[in-house]
C-alpha cells in the first residue's frame, strides 16, 4: 500500500474539493447503492459470508498479475519450516547431524529442529498445503476468514449497514494487495483472534450464550499461539470488562454465568493451554519454555523490550548471522533505549500503523474522533486500542502485523468516526455525507489503480524479491539425484539482504540441502556426510547468482582465514 500513497492522496484531495463545491454530486446513485447494501446488511450471516467470499474470489481473480508469493524474508522461511513439519504429521524434528553448517535465522536446532515462532501460522500454512496443495492457499483462506470475522465483530458494535461496510473495507484495504495476503509472514490469523474476542464480548453481555463464550476462548487461544504479547495486551482489558459486568447489577444469575460463561471459557482455555504446553514440551523439553525463548537465548544479544539490558553477545559460527544480530538488531535495540531513539522509533511505529491500516483515504474521518470519544459504547474500544498501542511502543522491533489483533478495533473506530462525519454540514450543504461516500469510492478505486500498477510492473520485467533463489532452487530441483548447495557471501554482503540457507523439515531426505561455506577444512565434514549428493558452490552476492561445481580452489586470502571469520570474499576457480 505504501507505493500507492501518492495516487490515493490525490483522490482524497479531489474528494475534499468536490465535497465543498458539489456535495450533492451522485446523490441519487449513492442512495440507490446504499439501499441495496442495506438489504444485504439486514441478513447478518449472509453479510459475513459475502465479505469472506469476496476477499477470496478477488485474490484468486488477480492471480495472473499477482502470482503465488515467493518467500524471501527469513520469518517466512521459518513459518514454512513449521508448515512442512506439521504437514508431515510431526510437531518438531530431530536435530540434524550437520546443523552447524545449516544454521539460519529464526530457527532452533537444539534440543530439536523447529521454527522459533508460535505454531498458529504454521498450522494455517500446513492446512493450505494439505488441502489446497500449497501453503499460499492457507494464507488466502485465512485472509478471507479474517474479513468475515471482522464483519461479524462489527455487527456486535455498530448498526448492520456500517458493519457490512467495515467488512468490505477490510477486503479492499487488506484482503487482496497487502503483504498479509501476499507473503507467508502472517497477520490475518492474529486479526481473526482479535475479532473473535472483541465480537464475543458484547454478545455475551446481551445473550450470555455458550457459543459466544466458546468463540471468545477460541479467539484468546488463537492470539496466544500467534501474537502472545499483543494478544495479552488485548485480553487484559477484555477480561476486566467481563469481570466488571459479572460483578455489576445487570448480570444474569450466578448459576447462568458459571454454566454459560465461566465454565466454557475456562475448560476451552485449559484444553488450549494443555495443547500449547505439550507442543512446547516436544520442541524445547519444557511445557513452559517457548521455542522463541530458546532461539533468543542462543542467538540474540538484543532483548524483546527496550527497557531490558542486552544479553552478552553469544559465539557465532557464521559472519552473516553475527552481522545480523550484532550490527542490525543489537544496534537498533541500543538506539531505541535512548530518549531520541525511542521517540524516533515510536514515530515510525505510528507511521507504519497509519500507512497500513488507515492511509489517506481513512484519515479524513478521524477528524471526528473528538465526537467518538463521547460515545459511551465505543469509548471502551478506544481505551483498549490505546492500551495495546502503548504496550507495543516498548518492543524493540515492529511491523504492522504485530498489532494485527487490533485490526477490527481500528476499523470500528474509523467507522464510528464516519457515522459522526456523515452529519457534518456546511451552509446547510451535506458535505459530511459526500465525504463518507467518497471515502468508500476512493477505497474502491484503489483496486483498479493497483491492478494497473501490477500490469506496468509485469511489462517492465520487474521480478518479485526472492526470485533469484527461486530460479536456483528450480534449477537444482530439475537435476537428477540429490543436491547440496554451499552458499558463500562476500565481505560487503548487506546485513539485511535476503538469506539463501533455508531447508525443509526432513533435511537428510530432501532433494536439496542448503549449507553455509565454512572454509575448505570444515566443509570436508559436510562433504563426507553428504557423499551421495552432487555438490555446488553458489556466490549469493553475485549480480546474477550462479552455480559452479564444488570443489573449488580458493585463493589464499579466503582459504587461510580462520573459519569463524571467513567472509567468502576470495575468488575461486573450479577444476
Amino acid at each position: 500500500m505504501t507505493t500507492m500513497i501518492g495516487p490515493e492522496s490525490l483522490l482524497v484531495a479531489l474528494a475534499l474539493l468536490t465535497a465543498v463545491t458539489f456535495p450533492r454530486l451522485g446523490a441519487t446513485w449513492f442512495a440507490k447503492a446504499e439501499r441495496i447494501c442495506g438489504e444485504l446488511a439486514r441478513m447478518p450471516r449472509m453479510s459475513v459470508l459475502v465479505c469472506g467470499f469476496l476477499a477470496l474470489s478477488l485474490r484468486l481473480a488477480v492471480l495472473p498479475l499477482l502470482p503465488v508469493p515467493v518467500p524471501f524474508i527469513q520469518d517466512e522461511f521459518s513459518y514454512l519450516l513449521a508448515a512442512d513439519t506439521f504437514a508431515n504429521g510431526r510437531l518438531t524434528n530431530p536435530t540434524p547431524p550437520m546443523w552447524k553448517h545449516l544454521e539460519t535465522f529464526h530457527v532452533i536446532y537444539e534440543p530439536t529442529y523447529a521454527s522459533k515462532y508460535p505454531p498458529m501460522q504454521g498450522l494455517v500454512l500446513a492446512a493450505g498445503r494439505v488441502i489446497g496443495g500449497r501453503p499460499a492457499a492457507g494464507v488466502w483462506v485465512s485472509v478471507a476468514v479474517m474479513c468475515a470475522a471482522i464483519c461479524w465483530m462489527l455487527q456486535a458494535w455498530l448498526p448492520p449497514g456500517w458493519a457490512l461496510l467495515g467488512g468490505l473495507l477490510a477486503v479492499l484495504r487488506i484482503g487482496v494487495f497487502s503483504y498479509w495476503d501476499n507473503s507467508y509472514w502472517g497477520g490475518a490469523v492474529a486479526a481473526i483472534g482479535g475479532a473473535l474476542v472483541l465480537g464475543a464480548l458484547p454478545r455475551l453481555k446481551q445473550g450470555c450464550r455458550v457459543r459466544q463464550a466458546l468463540l471468545m476462548a477460541l479467539g484468546l487461544g488463537i492470539l496466544a499461539n500467534s501474537r502472545p504479547y499483543e494478544g495479552l495486551l488485548l485480553a487484559v482489558p477484555v477480561a476486566v470488562a467481563l469481570l466488571l459486568w459479572m460483578a455489576g447489577k445487570k448480570r444474569p444469575p450466578i448459576r447462568t454465568l458459571m454454566l454459560r460463561v465461566v465454565l466454557p471459557i475456562t475448560l476451552t482455555l485449559c484444553i488450549i493451554a494443555a495443547g500449547t504446553g505439550y507442543y512446547f514440551w516436544r520442541v524445547t523439553g519444557s511445557p513452559t519454555r517457548m521455542p522463541y525463548q530458546v532461539n533468543q537465548d542462543r542467538y540474540a544479544a538484543a532483548r524483546y523490550f527496550i527497557w531490558q539490558s542486552p544479553n552478552p553477545p553469544p559465539l557465532y559460527r557464521h559472519k552473516v548471522i553475527s552481522d545480523y544480530y550484532l550490527k542490525a538488531e543489537l544496534a537498533h535495540h541500543l538506539e531505541t533505549r535512548t530518549l531520541t531513539g525511542f521517540l524516533e522509533e515510536t514515530g515510525l511505529k505510528v507511521l507504519r500503523t497509519w500507512l497500513f491500516y488507515i492511509g489517506p483515504a481513512l484519515t479524513i474521518p478521524l477528524f471526528a474522533l473528538p465526537w467518538v470519544l463521547h460515545d459511551r459504547r465505543t469509548k471502551w474500544l478506544l481505551i483498549t486500542g490505546g492500551i495495546s498501542l502503548i504496550g507495543s511502543a516498548f518492543t524493540t522491533l515492529f511491523f504492522p502485523h504485530y498489532v494485527a489483533p487490533l485490526a477490527c478495533l481500528i476499523l470500528a473506530t474509523v467507522l464510528q468516526a464516519m457515522r459522526h462525519q456523515r452529519a457534518w454540514r456546511l451552509d446547510d450543504r451535506p458535505v459530511g455525507l459526500f465525504l463518507v461516500r467518497s471515502t468508500v469510492v476512493v477505497c474502491a478505486l484503489m483496486v483498479p489503480l493497483q491492478l494497473f500498477t501490477l500490469c506496468v510492473r509485469s511489462k517492465s520485467g520487474e521480478e518479485q524479491p526472492g526470485m533469484p533463489r527461486e530460479r536456483i532452487l528450480s534449477e537444482l530441483s530439475s537435476l537428477p539425484g540429490r543436491q547440496l548447495a554451499i552458499v558463500r557471501y562476500r565481505a560487503d554482503h548487506a546485513v539485511l539482504a535476503p538469506d539463501w540457507v533455508d531447508n525443509d523439515a526432513d533435511i537428510d531426505n530432501s532433494k536439496l540441502v542448503w549449507a553455509r561455506d565454512m572454509g575448505p577444512a570444515q566443509n570436508e565434514e559436510l562433504l563426507r556426510y553428504y557423499k551421495d549428493r552432487q555438490v555446488w558452490l553458489l556466490d549469493a552476492d553475485d549480480t546474477t547468482p550462479r552455480l559452479v561445481p564444488y570443489p573449488c580452489e580458493v585463493n589464499a586470502r579466503s582459504a587461510e582465514a580462520p573459519p569463524e571469520t571467513q567472509t567468502g570474499a576470495g575468488e575461486y576457480r573450479c577444476q
